[in-house]
């Protein structure tokens, strides 16, 4: 007994000895305070994530849409809202049993060599995603991809899309409410049948898990290759995103400074190889921000350059893209969900004025 005693003794002073070195480090890092251009329209029962729709050919005309998970039946749906937070009713996708995550790719290739642009939710009580053809939001999956399939876990929640710039194929990385410690992670291929129907080809299980809380945040960089997702109240890890590459995790960051869950990741590119990797510090109400290419000793080696202070509440997801989308988001816009059913849009310059 009075040696357990001890053990929690040494226990908790370790842990109050690394608390106040990681508040020591924190404490150099500055801090800004951001504040939103718009707070989007409501949703009708809970918000999670967004994803933002570049128009290329008319950037103003841009989407952004985020999932409402629904209420205790389940039932949510996507909704469509404009660059001020408009909603655009016209454009929601309702009926879909709890969307957690949602992500965007461009150019997948269809019938007779067409492209088309798509945006892929996860629907957690049916164990499925669910592939939407935008700008239509027009559901294109027969009802819905099964993923984990034989797994006893399945529920799936966090999703990215990496789009291989050599093939132009596009691959689903898909996360779950639980899983086993090595393969959490499931990596599907996406394709167009004949009928114009997308099913997905299971071609990867790669990720370790710290099997202490849940995976659901996951990001994609596709010019460097690097997939990232939150494995929450331990930290950020980091794998090469292409399915034949090795499993080996590449870095484990974002391990001290956090109030208790890592969140939503979101990566802002200021060239080709440059920018910033966000990470949504939950119970905080800010985002932590690392740089996108690492040190210059170590590309996999992550350190904390700023904190951001914003005005979500307990943000889930969030997303953000460097191009200029219109006068007030010239330097680009970063979205972030709040738990007041709402979700924040920030001009990206509040965030990266000196670096800009």
């Amino acid at each position: 007994m009075k040696f357990r005693f001890v053990i929690l003794l040494l226990a908790c002073l370790l842990n109050i000895h690394f608390s106040s070195i990681s508040q020591e480090r924190t404490s150099k890092i500055p801090t800004i305070e951001v504040f939103p251009e718009f707070k989007s329209d409501t949703v009708s029962f809970d918000t999670d994530d967004p994803a933002i729709y570049y128009n290329r050919k008319n950037p103003a005309k841009s989407l952004i849409m985020g999932t409402d998970k629904g209420g205790k039946s389940g039932q949510g749906g996507i909704y469509v809202f404009d660059l001020f937070g408009k909603n655009i009713e016209s454009k929601n996708l309702l009926g879909i049993n709890r969307p957690n995550n949602i992500d965007i790719a461009y150019g997948l290739l269809g019938k007779g060599k067409s492209k088309i642009d798509i945006a892929v939710c996860t629907e957690r009580n049916t164990n499925k995603i669910r592939v939407i053809k935008l700008p239509e939001m027009q559901l294109i999956d027969g009802g819905g991809i099964d993923v984990f399939q034989d797994e006893i876990q399945r529920s799936p929640m966090g999703i990215a899309l990496f789009t291989d710039a050599k093939t132009n194929k596009i691959y689903a990385i898909v996360s779950r409410k639980e899983g086993p410690l090595q393969g959490y992670l499931f990596q599907y291929l996406l394709q167009v049948g004949d009928s114009g129907i997308v099913t997905g080809k299971l071609v990867r299980k790669f990720g370790q898990y710290s099997g202490l809380k849940e995976i659901e945040s996951i990001a994609v960089d596709n010019e460097l290759g690097f997939v990232y997702y939150s494995d929450e109240t331990v930290g950020v890890r980091k794998y090469y995103a292409h399915p034949d590459s090795s499993g080996r995790e590449l870095a484990l960051f974002a391990k001290i400074g956090f109030t208790e869950d890592h969140e939503g990741i979101s990566i802002y590119k200021t060239s080709a190889k440059k920018g910033f990797i966000l990470v949504s510090d939950q119970q905080a109400n800010q985002f932590h921000v690392f740089r996108r290419e690492g040190e210059p000793i170590d590309k996999h080696k992550h350190e904390l350059v700023k904190v951001i202070k914003a005005q979500t509440n307990e943000s889930d997801g969030s997303e953000i893209t460097s191009y200029k989308l219109n006068r007030r988001f010239r330097y680009g816009l970063f979205v972030a969900m709040s738990n007041n059913k709402t979700f924040h849009f920030y001009s990206v310059k509040n965030f990266f004025d000196e670096e800009l």
